[in-house]
């Protein structure tokens, strides 16, 4: 509330300076505000319509005690005159309100201080307004609801401090969570209740619904399940679906709560045609070809939304930037049938303008600019757009790629703005754990993957475990000498223990490679190791005694590899292509010859992703040498056949049963990659291998089987797997299943 006080009766006599004036009203010589602390005068002056010179009004004065007054600020308004210069001064006197110095919750135990904050829009600093106040009370009341918490209440306290100052305390008692217990569709009859249950997300608590977090209502969650049942409908031709927003009622007991869902269907309508308009640039075949929506077929949103798509894809790559594609659908309501209008406004073609990149504090611009597929000048190709953020995102030097075309629409070009977010790209390991193929192992990895900004790879790594040791040098420079040429070269020296045998080896590599087209690259490598074969046991198989001793492998490889991946490391579309063939004899002492082709196909599935891959290989020892024993084909492992040991999937020696590898190979895996936690890009697989190596064609085909699931994790230390598979088809010897992890690319 607001005071008036008067001092004087501005409608009675008055008396200045021993004068008297009946019936006459006295002016204003002067306006003053009193009370001001954190305001400043100018904020209140627009508010007051008394003006100096005029004879004072009790109506304008009111009003404008009222104005300041609902300005919201102030706990007092009132107005005072006193004599000034032979008239009067008129003084408004203000009270402001206390200021928010601190704002605190109490008896919140579901979500911490930070997360409440969030949700409300008062701040410290702020006036103590008893509206806004309690408006953000209501505000936290409906986060509760919304999180299942409809027993909750929430009380605002506001304490005193000084005159000036006020703590403001949200006083909450949460209660239990309310659980969903029975969940009613009413008005379906196109489709069965259970049938649309099944569509959402919201569902009855029940035995298991702590596994999944199920049974509480969530406003937000709730929304979608609205948008998904409305979808579902637009998809079946029903064009003029209605659903309500859910009426939530509480059991007697409150403990639980019953929802009821209502739904309009009404008629399902047929395409009886689809027609378009506006198209100038490409003829009516060419539009056609985009169009997938047929007549006599029942009406589909989502499919009308694809082909709108792939009719603006059209036109996006050919240099038309700006073209809007209007659906437009006309209802014949007596034979339940709907025409589709496609208005097409085609706009103009763009060229590419300027080019700038920001972002970038180490990687230089010449090595984001060499991925970008389109140059200044180029028409305006939107899949070159979107291949150029492939392939800067592949890099795997940034957090996050932005590629923002501009428009010029006077000029008819569009700018492309690239921006960037630098991460890590080196790092230093050290440490020690345990490897499912080495047990326990130490291990130093030093890697530079951007060295000095400009695109190069170098690793420094060793390993040091129970069965084997590794030191090694890399280095890969995928522009060398600024060419569109990579040049790969490596230095290493690695002791393993298997079974039956050890191995020693001291080995050097280098390749060039080059880009044939957007996605294809050939790769052309030599390799020269020198390897020992020692302490072989003395009922080793036959085939390892004879290999006892040293030879030198000096070979070249050639290759050929399509990948059209959307991602290296996490891919969920595209496919990865290889063929090599490896020819030993340019010198050293080993002649052989070894083949190998890889296909893996990736599809989307919502978030998710299916793989499926294919691999076979095949080599054989040339000029009556034999096949060393490292060259042969060991199947089993989380490379190759999951939940079988090394080299289980394959042939064994007759005698003794030792695994001996084969000359051939033939893999196959399927995997569905689901998310779990996408924040930190943590995802779900669950796969089926088959697989097996061979000492010959005649047993070809023949295959182990084996199932499992695992998680895959993008840490910041590079790609980390942990996958367990079951043995489908066990044999003596083997493990019913095993527990699997390593890092690195996945596979």
């Amino acid at each position: 509330m607001f005071k008036i006080r008067m001092l004087l009766l501005l409608f009675s006599l008055v008396t200045f300076s021993g004068v008297l004036f009946a019936q006459e009203l006295p002016v204003i010589k002067s306006i003053e505000i009193k009370g001001l602390k954190r305001f400043e005068e100018s904020a209140i002056k627009p508010k007051i319509t008394q003006r100096a010179g005029e004879t004072i009004s009790q109506d304008k004065t009111s009003e404008d005690i009222k104005a300041i007054f609902k300005m919201g600020y102030f706990d007092d308004v009132r107005a005072e005159i006193e004599p000034f210069e032979g008239g009067i001064k008129l003084i408004y006197v203000i009270r402001e309100k206390p200021t928010i110095v601190r704002i605190e919750f109490q008896g919140n135990e579901e979500f911490d201080d930070s997360k409440l904050k969030e949700k409300i829009t008062i701040t410290t600093g702020a006036i103590a307004d008893e509206v806004l106040i309690q408006d953000n009370a209501d505000k936290l009341r409906t986060f509760y609801e919304e999180e299942g918490y409809w027993l909750s209440s929430i009380v605002p306290v506001i304490k005193m401090i000084n005159p000036n100052e006020v703590s403001l305390t949200y006083q909450i008692v949460e209660g239990p969570k309310v659980k969903i217990k029975k969940i009613h569709i009413e008005g379906t009859k196109a489709f069965s209740e259970d049938k649309i249950k099944k569509l959402i997300e919201t569902k009855e608590r029940w035995l298991f619904s702590f596994l999944t977090g199920s049974g509480y209502y969530k406003k937000d969650r709730m929304d979608l399940d609205i948008e998904k049942i409305r979808d579902f409908y637009l998809n079946d031709g029903f064009i003029k679906v209605a659903v309500t927003e859910p009426e939530v009622h509480l059991t007697d007991d409150k403990e639980g709560m019953m929802i009821t869902m209502r739904i309009s269907e009404g008629e399902q309508y047929k395409i009886s045609s689809i027609e378009f308009s506006g198209n100038k640039v490409f003829d009516d075949m060419a539009i056609q070809k985009r169009i997938t929506l047929k007549p006599d077929t029942p009406f589909s949103r989502e499919i009308l939304r694809k082909d709108v798509f792939s009719i603006s894809e059209l036109y996006s790559e050919n240099g038309y930037a700006i073209t809007t594609i209007t659906p437009d659908l006309i209802p014949d309501e007596g034979k339940k049938l709907v025409k589709v209008l496609l208005k097409i406004d085609e706009g103009d073609k763009y060229r590419i303008g300027r080019i700038e990149i920001s972002g970038n504090t180490k990687t230089r611009d010449k090595v984001i600019r060499r991925e970008v597929r389109l140059d200044e000048g180029d028409v305006f190709n939107s899949a070159l757009l979107k291949r150029s953020y492939e392939r800067i995102n592949n890099l795997n030097f940034f957090e996050n790629v932005e590629l923002s075309p501009k428009p010029r629409i006077e000029e008819k070009l569009l700018d492309l703005d690239i921006k960037v977010k630098e991460r890590q790209t080196g790092f230093l390991s050290v440490g020690g754990g345990y490897s499912s193929i080495d047990r326990f192992i130490a291990m130093i990895d030093l890697t530079q993957g951007n060295l000095f900004g400009g695109g190069q790879f170098i690793k420094f790594r060793g390993e040091f475990g129970g069965r084997s040791t590794l030191y090694e040098i890399s280095y890969k420079d995928p522009w060398f000498l600024d060419k569109p040429v990579s040049f790969t070269t490596s230095i290493y020296r690695t002791t393993r223990k298997y079974i039956d045998y050890e191995k020693k080896a001291t080995g050097f590599g280098v390749s060039f490679g080059k880009n044939f087209s957007e996605y294809w690259w050939g790769d052309l490598g030599y390799n020269l190791e020198t390897a020992t074969i020692f302490n072989i046991a003395e009922n080793a198989p036959n085939i390892i005694k004879e290999q006892e001793g040293t030879r030198i492998t000096s070979s070249i490889t050639p290759s050929i590899v399509r990948d059209s991946r959307n991602n290296y490391l996490d891919p969920s579309r595209g496919s990865r292509n290889s063929l090599y063939i490896t020819y030993a004899g340019i010198g050293g002492t080993n002649y052989f010859l070894k083949s190998g082709v890889d296909s893996a196909w990736y599809f989307p599935i919502w978030s998710s992703a299916f793989m499926i891959r294919g691999r076979f290989g095949y080599a054989t020892g040339i000029w009556g040498k034999e096949l060393p024993l490292y060259e042969r084909f060991y199947v089993g492992g989380i490379y190759t056949v999951r939940g079988l040991g090394f080299g289980e999937a394959g042939p064994r020696d007759k005698d003794t049963r030792d695994v001996i590898g084969g000359t051939e190979e033939l893999i196959f895996n399927t995997e569905y990659i689901f998310p779990l936690v996408s924040e930190v890009r943590l995802k779900g697989v669950l796969f089926f291998d088959a697989g097996n190596a061979y000492e010959s064609f005649k047993k070809f085909g023949t295959l182990r089987y084996t199932t499992g699931a695992g998680v895959r994790w993008i840490s910041p230390i590079g790609p980390i797997r942990l996958e367990w598979g079951y043995n489908l088809d066990q044999k003596p010897g083997e493990n019913k299943s095993r527990f699997e992890f390593t890092f690195g690319t996945f596979f």
